[in-house]
């Protein structure tokens, strides 16, 4: 299980990095959004399709007159995991590559540098950082996705702690497995710092001389163009086109038994994990500035932990001990009043909100702290001297400033809350669906039908949140 975690994980961080790193097509950047559980229903579709326009070309008869790739393989989940995850690694490295200076690559050219030679010994090496950061990310996404491996067949660590602990019982075997997936993921982080702490990568204060586009021409620009355009049309186009079919070829999934209320808990549930992240990322980033020492300071960036967690790790070490704490809450309020509350924790989505926030507190602490940032310290200085206290300053003087960061935040927070799969599947009550858990499960009956509008409707989401955050950076640049 270890080794197909592994092999799964460097096939996929090799190919998201390579692809990354090369990429110049920003439209890919929106394929973000609802990847996985969009990117999981594509692959035996479109295999399906493949396969029996071959067989009916060819005339083969039976599987002894031909050899076809089997779809539901390691390699197969690499793809789609690559599909998937590419854009981490591309944002950060077109954001690389952009900011440097064409100052840079003059003197290269002047010393001999060909085209190749200026992209590994001088661009490649300038970029190293934002594409080991981006590779990070998508490795860690890799090793907390659950949907696509558990579609495509393949054992990892984070399908072993569902099995072991829905399947088998194992609680306690399934924290074991967590824990060695928590290990995985620090070494990672641990490995990819050491990697780079002797590195370093600064940029000339003066303003940076833009780099010159080369124009290609002919066949060059045409396999540019290729190259660019087939991650898209892979992770964005081809998928949409597939599961667009399948939810128009069955209309009355629409109106399916649950869909509606799978909606429903799916914008509960977001809306409340957005609401109450970023407003824990505002008190807690404003009381540390506040306070001014050092401690709080130090244990702020502990909190950003939560990302790198997978979310089936997150649902083992949060239900064991909160099913405790609500059992005895419980049996307390039992034994006082003679009424049975329930499990108030657990039994509700109370659970999956609290996984939520710890796991994309980052998010909201990231953008509240370069928000307070940007307000100039005179500012509340200003107003502390007309009487205002700390709520005061930060209610007419921050919040004001930082309407369109918090706006921003509380997208990005709610996207990640409705596209999550494994902290939900684990923490649900019973006969709890949200879109994600709904796509899923149709997907693995095989009822794409109607598995397509959960599918959909997710995608849309991501869709609408990533439009409204371009339009709102568009228009702060205006």
């Amino acid at each position: 299980m270890v080794d197909r975690s592994t092999q799964a994980l460097a096939g996929a961080a090799a190919r998201q990095a390579a692809e990354g790193a090369g990429l110049r097509a920003q439209a890919s950047g929106l394929w973000s959004a609802g990847a996985v559980v969009i990117a999981a229903l594509i692959a035996l579709p479109v295999a399906a399709v493949i396969w029996v326009a071959l067989r009916e070309a060819f005339g083969w008869t039976s599987a002894r007159d031909y050899w076809f790739p089997s779809v539901r393989s390691r390699g197969a989940a690499v793809v789609v995991l690559s599909a998937a995850f590419y854009p981490y690694v591309y944002l950060l490295a077109r954001a690389a590559f952009r900011e440097q200076s064409g100052a840079s690559y003059e003197v290269a050219r002047a010393l001999g540098a060909g085209p190749l030679g200026l992209f590994f010994r001088v661009g490649l090496p300038l970029a190293r950082p934002a594409i080991a950061a981006g590779a990070a990310i998508a490795m860690m996404e890799t090793v907390a996705d659950f949907g696509v491996v558990d579609y495509f067949g393949v054992q990892t660590l984070t399908t072993g702690i569902f099995t072991t602990w829905l399947e088998a019982g194992n609680a306690g075997g399934a924290a074991q497995i967590a824990l060695v997936v928590l290990g995985v993921v620090l070494a990672m982080l641990a490995l990819e710092r050491r990697a780079r702490r002797r590195s370093r990568y600064y940029q000339s204060a003066r303003q940076p001389r833009p780099l010159m586009p080369i124009r290609l021409r002919g066949v060059a620009g045409w396999s540019a163009t290729l190259a660019c355009a087939a991650p898209v049309v892979m992770g964005f186009v081809l998928p949409v086109a597939v599961i667009g079919h399948h939810a128009l070829a069955n209309p009355e999934a629409w109106f399916g038994p649950g869909l509606a209320r799978a909606l429903g808990h799916t914008l509960v549930i977001g809306i409340a994990t957005a609401a109450l992240t970023v407003a824990a990322a505002l008190v807690m980033v404003y009381g540390v500035r506040m306070t001014g020492r050092r401690l709080p300071r130090l244990l702020l960036p502990v909190t950003t932990l939560g990302y790198a967690t997978p979310g089936a790790v997150l649902a083992v070490g949060i239900l064991l001990p909160l099913a405790a704490l609500d059992h005895a809450v419980a049996d307390t309020i039992w034994g006082a009043t003679g009424w049975d509350p329930g499990l108030v924790l657990t039994g509700t989505a109370f659970a999956i909100i609290l996984a939520q926030i710890v796991r994309f507190f980052v998010l909201a602490q990231s953008a509240a702290d370069t928000a307070f940032g940007r307000v100039s310290p005179s500012l509340p200085m200003a107003a502390r001297s007309l009487g205002r206290g700390a709520g005061g300053v930060l209610r007419e003087v921050y919040l004001p400033l930082m309407r369109g960061s918090i706006a921003s935040a509380l997208l990005m927070v709610f996207v990640e809350s409705v596209k999550e799969l494994p902290a939900t599947m684990l923490l649900r009550p019973f006969n709890y669906e949200t879109l994600a858990t709904r796509a899923h499960e149709k997907a693995s009956l095989e009822n794409l039908g109607d598995a397509a509008p959960a599918a959909l409707l997710v995608m849309a989401v991501g869709l609408v949140a990533t439009l409204v955050l371009a339009r709102a950076n568009l228009a702060r640049r205006l």
